[in-house]
């Protein structure tokens, strides 16, 4: 018995519609592992960002930035800004943006990193970890400035920015303007070769304003300010006095 075209047509669309679920399967699970692997403290999102509040923010080279076609070109991004006022917001979800287009991401505190650093070069280890971030797509260094490195730790912290130049992307956020980066690592000669290869092929984005978090103190402080109770405020009768 021959079969009907329209049932081998409609058996085909159902295979291609299958074959499409698993393809889309797969790359959820394959995204879920490398946010996974990038180990960010929390999850963040361009979409919860408020650029409003923000207006300095270049909101379209952020929606550039978010294409990830700056990974393809080995450039770096740099965020600088006043504490709280969204660095880490926006590196962790441009990070995450680079995670679901199927890049190798890795996200770090700078501390945390130079601390590991320190310990990979005490334990013999170090050309191992240098190895395995030199196969990273994009290094995140989050809050650069906040602590101050010591000669080993903004040595051997210069030596992977060295080795990431023009080979692997950094997104690197610090509360310091670039001339007060000798607080961070030390001498001038070796702040200096840090930012040429850090700024040489960069993106770099401000974040002015007050912290989000002193705008929430503040604002939960006027909601909790207790009121004058109005009998408090009546004037006293001074007849009930002198009785």
């Amino acid at each position: 018995m021959a079969r009907n075209p329209h049932d081998n047509a409609d058996h085909l669309s159902y295979l291609l519609q299958l074959l499409e679920l698993e393809l889309l399967d797969r790359e959820k699970r394959s995204a879920e592992r490398r946010l996974k692997a990038a180990r960010f403290p929390t999850i963040k999102t361009l979409e919860s960002f408020d650029f409003a509040a923000r207006p300095s923010v270049n909101k379209v080279l952020i929606a550039e930035l978010a294409r990830c076609e700056y990974i393809d070109k080995r450039e770096n991004v740099i965020m600088v800004g006043n504490p709280g006022t969204g660095k880490s917001h926006l590196a962790t979800a441009l990070a995450a943006q680079a995670c679901h287009k199927g890049y190798k991401v890795r996200f770090f505190r700078t501390t945390e990193l130079v601390t590991a650093l320190i310990e990979a070069r005490d334990e013999r280890t170090f050309l191992r970890l240098k190895g395995q971030l030199a196969r990273l797509d994009l290094l995140v260094l989050d809050e650069l400035g906040y602590v101050p490195a010591s000669k080993v730790g903004a040595e051997l912290l210069f030596d992977v920015i060295s080795t990431a130049y023009e080979r692997t992307s950094l997104i690197v956020t610090s509360n310091l303007p670039f001339e007060s980066w000798t607080e961070v690592l030390g001498s001038e000669r070796l702040t200096g070769a840090t930012l040429d290869r850090l700024t040489h092929r960069c993106n770099i984005i401000e974040t002015k304003g007050e912290s989000y978090r002193l705008q929430d103190a503040k604002a939960r402080t006027r909601r909790t300010k207790p009121t004058t109770d109005s009998s408090d405020s009546q004037p006293v009768d001074q007849a009930q006095i002198t009785k």
